[in-house]
């Protein structure tokens, strides 16, 4: 960690209740609570938010076991997020599913709150390779056309208020950024949520649920084609969210992306094009977001530990830089089909 930076004074990942205290011989003790017996040593998976570990069990059957970060979501709402998951599955949608364990897939040991998984070999997902960005939005497109049918009780709604106006009033009541940066900083974040609330508020969107965090590094490739992963993140909120992190390059590359996904999605579902007007306002609000989520964070050992370049003067002049660049896009024309 820096010298530039003292930890945050406020955190949300819950002061009582850690993670240090999920110790090897505690997370074997949860599984084997089950009655699934472990034969390997448990390998960490690349989750900051909660904890995921894969294993081995004595039956030779590969598992993941997820603990969910304390006090995150309400029972109600991962369990919500659960079945969803098996309502995908069973309209042959290839997505991680938990396991169902006397009738139950949440599952609590002293405190935490857990869920096996079945291991979902396979590869990443070259986004970069049309034939399978073909292929995932055909399956976008299938699970939208089924998530379309009805809403989510639990989950809350993907709105610029909890993406934007929150994490930022946290950032400002915080003394992460830098004395010296925190007037240029919170200007042009200040400019960046302005026009991206401006153009939120003009579109006139249905609401559906989501996957909410699609970026491809929750898509596997396996011998059968995609295979989907963490809905962690699950809400509601409008179709792009689950497209537009699909699309990288300029703007000549996403253009061809976005006409391969749309295509493949509309097979199955039908798209509003009037929602490619959101995808640089979503794309600001997850700037704003991710800043205050690692802040937020910090007294996580995992955090310092995977973000030590977070809190250095250089990493604030970096995102002041970012969030011009982004202030600019919001000023451009949306991606189209359709020639200007």
């Amino acid at each position: 960690m820096s010298q530039n930076m003292t930890p945050p004074t406020t955190s949300s990942s819950g002061a009582e209740f850690h993670f240090q205290a999920l110790t090897p011989d505690l997370i074997l003790d949860a599984i084997e609570s089950l009655g699934v017996y472990p034969e390997t040593g448990l390998l960490a998976l690349n989750s900051y938010e909660n904890r995921v570990y894969q294993f081995r069990s004595d039956e030779g059957l590969r598992y993941v076991v997820k603990f969910y970060r304390p006090d995150r979501w309400s029972d109600a709402q991962i369990q919500e997020e659960h079945d969803y998951a098996l309502a995908l599955a069973a309209e042959d949608i290839p997505i991680a599913v938990p396991v169902i364990i006397e009738g139950h897939t949440l599952h609590k040991y002293q405190g935490y709150r857990f869920t096996l998984f079945p291991s979902l070999g396979g590869r990443a997902f070259e986004v970069d390779n049309l034939e399978q960005l073909e292929l995932v939005g055909r399956f976008i497109g299938r699970i939208h056309q089924y998530a379309a049918q009805t809403v989510f009780a639990e989950r809350e709604l993907l709105n610029p208020q909890i993406l934007g106006a929150e994490p930022l009033a946290w950032l400002k009541q915080s003394n992460l950024v830098p004395n010296s940066l925190r007037l240029p900083f919170f200007t042009v974040v200040e400019q960046v949520l302005a026009k991206a609330n401006a153009i939120w508020d003009r579109q006139d969107f249905a609401a559906i649920r989501l996957h909410g965090d699609l970026h491809p590094g929750n898509i596997l490739w396996t011998p059968d084609g995609p295979g989907f992963v963490d809905l962690d993140d699950a809400r509601m909120g409008p179709a792009i969210q689950d497209l537009w992190m699909m699309l990288t390059g300029d703007r000549a590359q996403q253009l061809m992306q976005l006409e391969i996904l749309l295509e493949a999605y509309e097979e199955f579902c039908e798209f509003d094009t009037r929602q490619l007007a959101l995808i640089e306002p979503l794309r600001a609000l997850r700037m704003v977001h991710y800043n205050a989520w690692i802040g937020r964070r910090w007294d996580d050992p995992a955090f310092p530990m995977n973000f030590p370049w977070f809190g250095d003067e250089k990493y604030w002049e970096q995102q002041i830089l970012a969030f011009k660049e982004q202030l600019f896009a919001l000023g451009e024309p949306p991606l189209s089909l359709v020639p200007y």
